[in-house]
């Protein structure tokens, strides 16, 4: 094939990927050279890795940073199980039975996910601010309320995304278990969810992506420091422009980058496993 026709039926193809790739590739290596400079200036990184240390990273343990790390992982954990095991029985019980209100409830899941949740942070900072004077473990400052919050975000529109899911699979194998004696809780635990593994794998990835990132509804919940979550914590580092530690800041964004990259490898072979892969008998 002749490099020219190569190039218009392919090559440009390869040229396309490798611009992207070092589009997408160039923050994170800025970043990470900055996380490695003495200087705690992101100018200072205009070099890349003109110089490398160590330094930010070890100064990590004198701050509150591994607290906020904590804090993060548990919030995002608990609310990417949650939206999984909540999500997945409101979907189930939408795709399976048929009751009274179903095609409201289906449709107002529709309409509510075309609201971002933090168009409503003035009412939900306000209900917990009524709601601690009964319950305070649900007020502010409170992380079990932050994750209710996050929670009610969430349902929405991965309760629609999995019930799309769970359409797919095929009636005709409930009705085979039934035939065999099976429960509506043993069909949906033994059987359902392990061929919807993927859509669960993806909902809790994304759930827990969001929540650990997400900035504005944590910073209005969230007033002690030590209650904060990385976002809100790794922000006041940088904050104020004359005292900005952008050093620790590089720093803490790489290390807390880990969680994110780990869950994500482990999920993959779920992610892109067939939809029958939990019925295959060995």
């Amino acid at each position: 094939m002749r490099p020219a026709r190569w190039f218009s039926e392919i090559g440009w193809r390869h040229l396309v990927g490798v611009l992207a790739v070092v589009y997408a590739g160039f923050p994170l290596v800025y970043v990470v050279s900055a996380s490695l400079a003495d200087g705690g200036t992101l100018t200072g990184s205009n070099d890349l890795f003109a110089s490398v240390s160590g330094a930010n990273y070890t100064a990590l343990a004198g701050t509150r940073f591994w607290t906020w790390m904590a804090n993060t992982l548990v919030v995002a954990v608990a609310t990417g199980a949650g939206t999984v095991l909540m999500g997945a029985a409101a979907a189930y019980a939408f795709s399976r039975f048929r009751f009274s209100g179903r095609r409201v409830g289906l449709t107002a899941l529709l309409v509510i996910q075309m609201f971002p949740q933090m168009l409503a942070f003035v009412a939900i900072f306000l209900l917990l601010i009524s709601l601690g004077n009964v319950v305070p473990g649900l007020g502010l400052d409170s992380k079990l309320a932050l994750i209710c919050v996050y929670l009610g975000g969430a349902l929405g529109v991965n309760t629609f995304l999995m019930y799309g899911f769970f359409n797919t699979v095929p009636r005709e194998i409930d009705e085979a278990a039934k035939i065999d004696g099976a429960t509506h809780a043993q069909i949906y635990w033994t059987i359902v969810l392990r061929l919807t593994a993927p859509i669960l794998a993806v909902v809790g990835l994304l759930s827990f992506i969001s929540t650990f990132g997400e900035f504005i509804i944590a910073r209005v919940l969230l007033q002690s420091e030590e209650s904060w979550t990385l976002a809100v914590g790794l922000y006041g580092w940088v904050s104020s422009l004359q005292d900005a530690n952008w050093g620790l800041f590089t720093a803490g964004a790489v290390v807390s980058a880990v969680p994110v990259l780990a869950l994500f490898l482990f999920l993959q072979k779920y992610i892109v496993g067939g939809l029958t892969a939990g019925s295959v008998k060995g």
